[in-house]
Formats: structure tokens, C-alpha cells, sequence
């Protein structure tokens, strides 16, 4: 293999090994011996350096990680001050649409109307603050009640829960259809 194709394997390895790796390890991996690997990793090291590029590899025991120069610290701690966007998948609006319209709800009723659990859904809602825990209802386990919280109004421009959108009653109609052909079936099997 020509020494570019090594560099990039070796690149690829720290990359996403994230740790030091053993130099031994690198050498197996790319098929040479430990001085020819050693000797490699020093001259990317070495171009590292001349490039001024944001990564570095270090030396640690007779082992080798990538890491960022410390003179990217200030960049970096900027980047994790920002605030985190969450992605909401089909599953968790699904969820979240079924808390919004029949709050208070507990897991076990979401999870009926759904068919299937729910509890990765509804723990990501609340680490999102979209859902929160409104007290326990008065039944036997005393199951946990989850409802909306102010975030969400706020992400979904909405002043109260009264001025979420309605379903029009031909859609209704259809729905209830499809909800009673669904069971027919699941009956009949």
C-alpha cells in the first residue's frame, strides 16, 4: 500500500477508535511492523504540525490519539454552550399529539390508543420539556398523569390547549371507520 493510503487508515482508526490506540494494535490493522507504523504516525504528526490543522495526534505509552489542538478549546466550548435541537421522530408527535388532546393521561392509556409502549417516547418528551408529570391518579399502582407543559405551547405557537387545532367531523367519521375495521380484523385473527 502507498504511504498516503496507510496515513488514511491510521487516520481512520484514531478517528473513530476516540481513545489512544496501542501502536501494536495500528501495525496489525495495517499490515506493517511497529518502527514502519511508528514512523508514519510521526511524519502525520509532523504534517499536522506544518498544516496549522485543528487535530493533532499525541503520543501516550506506546499509543496514539487524535484530538483537537488546545488552542480549539475556546471554539469548541462554544459550540457545546449552544443549546441542543431535538428532533421529534413520527413516534414521539404521535405521543405528543395524544398527550396534548387528552391530558391528563397516563402511559398505560397512551399506550392503548397506540398499541404498542411507549415509555422511550414519553421519557424523551420529558427530557425535551414538551411533557411533564402532573400528579398521580387516585387508582389502584397510582399511575403517574402526564400532560403539556408551557415549552410546548411555546414550540408550537400555541396560546392555550383550547386553540389546538380540531378535528373536522367527516375526518372523525372517517377515522372512527378505520379504527373499527382495524379491530374487526385484529378479532377475526
Amino acid at each position: 500500500m502507498r504511504t498516503k493510503q496507510l496515513e488514511s487508515i491510521i487516520e481512520a482508526i484514531l478517528f473513530t477508535m476516540g481513545d489512544s490506540v496501542e501502536v501494536s494494535k495500528i501495525a496489525s490493522a495495517i499490515e506493517q511492523d511497529v518502527p514502519t507504523t511508528e514512523k508514519l504516525i510521526h511524519n502525520m504528526m509532523d504534517k499536522y504540525q506544518k498544516e496549522e490543522r485543528g487535530i493533532r495526534i499525541i503520543e501516550l505509552d506506546h499509543a496514539y490519539q487524535l484530538c483537537s489542538k488546545p488552542e480549539m478549546y475556546e471554539y469548541l466550548i462554544r459550540i457545546a454552550k449552544q443549546p441542543k435541537k431535538y428532533v421529534l421522530t413520527d413516534v414521539m408527535l404521535e405521543t405528543l399529539s395524544i398527550i396534548a388532546y387528552r391530558q391528563p393521561i397516563t402511559k398505560l392509556e397512551i399506550e392503548k390508543i397506540r398499541g404498542v409502549k411507549s415509555d422511550h417516547a414519553v421519557n424523551k418528551l420529558i427530557e425535551y420539556n414538551l411533557v411533564c408529570e402532573l400528579g398521580r391518579l387516585d387508582a389502584p399502582g397510582r399511575p403517574l398523569l402526564f400532560g403539556t407543559t408551557e415549552e410546548f405551547l411555546r414550540r408550537f405557537s400555541v396560546q392555550s390547549l383550547d386553540d389546538l387545532p380540531g378535528i373536522e367531523p367527516e375526518k372523525l367519521e372517517t377515522f372512527k371507520e378505520e379504527a373499527e375495521d382495524e379491530a374487526q380484523i385484529r378479532l377475526n385473527i
